[in-house]
């Protein structure tokens, strides 16, 4: 497979998830974080310490104005950061910002509705309609919670109204869109396919989840994430931003191409509300790399429950509309890189990038957070790809 080909195939299988300046600051050094069990672990080797840091050397560039990333594993730990906070003021982008974690929220939703599994409150194959009945009509009553998960349910994906181009979703930006109002119009739809038979990913699942979520427990989605994982993991820059549209604390500006022109502006304070427990996550890639770890290490969803994040739907399930085969679990996705099984997650907002991924037995852990000017655009940001491939290799066939 020769480099342009390697470079398609990754990009390929990575948007599944998804989605001029001043002269670039020098790169951060890549150094371990501090602490103790930081300090024990060593550097990657040179050769991967050089490529990763050619990854994100030289921004800000036309698709992308900063790039935080953290590596970790039993070869050895690297963090980088490169690009300036603000196009305006051109200071180094602060390594230690948040941003917009986009789908990775799915993880953290799937992960919630996992443990309520395992205490007995939610039956992983049990029709969604019976915990919502009042809002999932008839010609959805087959479709099972892990369905939902895995992005097999024939729900189809509707927009908001109006966001169907880019200057429709900027005008429309800071609207408060009422989950059960998504799935109301989901629902009135037909199904894409009979539930479990293909699989096609979006975002509505994982409203219907998050809905469940609230329905079982009695409490708010976020409250239940937040208890659940946010405060047992001390993911301290990590929360629901709710209606408010901006980023709380520490963050690197995030820029969108508009028109032909090439128009860079800022869109930093985007509302939230449209993902949902799909995608309206705050965080940053210390918190992103904490949970990664504890999540692969059982110490998120415990016992056998943990499998339905690393199990496939049947080898018959094909993708919606390519006839691809399914690469999605419950929460996660999965590609073969460098010869390796990589579990993970991307995500995509407005002006950043971000993705988790790792190995089973993580002996490689990688999360960026890249703010790319293009974060929703029909290819893979470019930045983010060299970060793929240099911390995990080139696309195999297993």
């Amino acid at each position: 497979m020769n480099a342009r080909t390697s470079r398609t195939v990754i990009a390929a299988a990575l948007l599944l998830g998804i989605a001029a300046g001043p002269a670039a600051p020098a790169l951060a050094a890549a150094t371990p974080p501090a602490g103790a069990a930081a300090q024990q672990s060593p550097t990657v080797g040179a050769s991967e310490a050089e490529a990763l840091r050619a990854a994100i050397s030289g921004l800000p560039t036309d698709d992308a104005t900063a790039a935080l990333v953290r590596v970790s594993g039993t070869a050895g730990v690297w963090r980088g950061s490169t690009g300036v906070h603000d196009l305006a003021s051109g200071s180094p982008a602060d390594p230690a910002g948040r941003f917009p974690a986009g789908s990775v929220t799915k993880v953290f939703t799937a992960a919630v509705v996992l443990q309520l599994a395992g205490e007995g409150r939610i039956s992983l194959d049990r029709p969604a309609r019976h915990y919502l009945p009042d809002l999932i009509p008839a010609a959805y009553a087959k479709v099972t919670v892990r369905q939902l998960l895995n992005h097999t349910s024939g729900i189809p994906s509707v927009g908001p109204a109006g966001t169907d181009t880019l200057e429709g979703a900027y005008a429309h930006r800071f609207d408060l869109i009422d989950p059960a109002d998504v799935v109301r119009e989901a629902t009135a739809h037909r199904p894409d396919f009979a539930p479990g038979t293909q699989q096609h990913y979006a975002n509505i699942g994982y409203t219907v989840a998050g809905l469940l979520i609230e329905r079982v427990t009695g409490d708010t989605y976020a409250s239940q994430v937040s208890r659940r994982v946010l405060k047992p993991l001390h993911l301290k820059n990590t929360y629901f931003p709710g209606t408010d549209p901006s980023i709380r604390g520490r963050h690197n500006h995030g820029y969108q191409v508009f028109g032909t022109d090439g128009e860079l502006r800022d869109v930093t304070v985007w509302g939230v509300s449209d993902a949902w427990a799909a995608g309206d996550l705050i965080s940053n890639t210390t918190d992103l790399e904490r949970f990664t770890r504890a999540l692969f290490g059982g110490q998120v969803v415990r016992g056998p429950l943990l499998q339905a994040m690393f199990t496939l739907p049947d080898a018959s399930v094909r993708e919606y509309g390519t006839g691809r085969p399914a690469a999605f679990s419950a929460g996660l996705s999965v590609m073969m890189l460098g010869g390796r099984e990589v579990w993970g997650k991307t995500g995509g907002r407005w002006g950043y990038n971000t993705a988790i991924a790792a190995t089973r037995d993580l002996s490689r852990t990688l999360v960026y957070g890249v703010n790319s000017t293009d974060a929703k655009g029909q290819d893979m940001n470019s930045t983010a790809l060299d970060i793929v491939v240099a911390a995990f290799g080139a696309p195999s066939s297993g």
